[in-house]
């Protein structure tokens, strides 16, 4: 497995990876519908912030992070893994290189908001909970917020 920047060709399977990557937790298909917008990748998205993705020796999409950056806040915006990869290392990996290029644009901390299947990762990984907070995909869901200290 090696991370390389996403590129524009892959918005669409990025997509659907990013979507089967949330369907894998059980979510209905109206829940799943509510989420689609929020779950895709476009291709000015890979343009104008870091999307990465982790491919295995022939290429094929394993998993994929984006970030945003809002002053010395950066916003880990999605980290999605396919299903026959989780457990392999693949979110780790995405994870710890979301944090090194968080650094690189200049963050003081990095803000997670996260599903709560994937709660646990997060605070393996380090983050600490914060609170709850609204989603921004589904009317009247609320989320973890996380938020990881980052050190130079």
């Amino acid at each position: 497995m090696r991370l390389r920047p996403a590129r524009q060709s892959e918005a669409h399977a990025l997509s659907e990876l990013c979507f089967r990557s949330k369907a894998h937790w059980g979510y209905d298909a109206a829940f799943m519908e509510q989420s689609r917008k929020a779950l895709t990748i476009s291709k000015i998205m890979i343009r104008d912030v870091p999307v990465v993705v982790a491919v295995d020796g022939d290429e094929r999409l394993l998993g994929v992070y984006a970030l945003e950056a809002q002053g010395k806040a950066v916003d880990l915006d999605l980290l999605f893994v396919d299903p026959p990869a989780i457990g392999s290392g693949v979110g780790k990996a995405l994870f710890k290189d979301a944090v090194s290029e968080a650094r690189m644009l200049g963050g003081r901390e990095m803000t997670v908001l996260s599903d709560p299947h994937a709660a646990g990762f997060y605070e393996k990984m380090g983050c600490r909970f914060e609170r709850m907070h609204v989603s921004d995909a589904i009317a009247g869901r609320e989320l973890p917020l996380y938020r990881l200290r980052l050190r130079p």
